[in-house]
């Protein structure tokens, strides 16, 4: 068992440090700079603007996928937070420039040594399946973005691919706790949803 994990630590940084080559490549760091719609900031806006529309146009649909939308996140980013503040992890580009990788516990806040979990596909991830559940027609969409902000991380070395699996099994745990919080909340939350309906100006 030992044996296999260590092959597999072994093929993810092998892989992710060949992919990591084109990292200076103009249309890799375009990916990566179009990737970064997966920041917290960015789908922190997302979501609560999709809740603002649902308000104005009298979406309930969209107003429960934007607060779901800002529940999970908060979840998620809550979690890869606290793992990161507790694992130090070299980012690949780092690594590559330096020659030299970490991963060991450890509370550093230095940016090129948090990149376990990928906290961009933990925040997509949570994001993406929220919309998903509570939004007609958005499943598609978002899982297509999802997919191309998590295609960009290991060509612009910005992750391993353990870091990805990582922070996209933390989304969809976040995700799934925050539905079941939602469903449970079922009439409470229809019924603030209709008040708030009535208070908002027609569309």
């Amino acid at each position: 068992m030992t044996d296999l994990a260590d092959k597999a630590a072994d093929t993810d940084l092998a892989v992710t440090h060949q992919a990591a080559q084109h990292r200076h490549d103009p249309l890799v760091k375009a990916a990566g700079a179009a990737a970064e719609i997966a920041d917290q900031p960015p789908l922190i806006a997302l979501s609560a603007g999709t809740a603002l529309i649902g308000l104005v146009t009298r979406r309930p649909d969209l107003v429960r996928g934007g607060l779901r939308m800002l529940a999970a996140h908060g979840v998620a980013t809550g979690i890869k937070t606290l793992i990161k503040h507790r694992v130090d992890r070299t980012r690949p580009k780092k690594a590559l420039d330096d020659g030299e990788h970490r991963f060991e516990l450890g509370r550093t806040h230095d940016h090129d040594l948090n990149s376990f979990p990928s906290g961009h596909l933990a925040g997509a991830v949570a994001v993406s399946r929220a919309a998903a559940h509570e939004i007609d027609g958005a499943g598609t969409p978002a899982a297509l973005v999802t997919a191309a902000v998590a295609a960009a991380q290991a060509p612009a070395g910005n992750h391993y691919f353990s870091d990805m699996v990582a922070g996209a099994v933390i989304g969809w745990l976040s995700e799934a706790a925050v539905g079941a919080l939602f469903d449970a909340a079922d009439p409470f939350i229809d019924r603030a949803l209709a008040r708030l309906a009535r208070l908002a100006p027609a569309a």
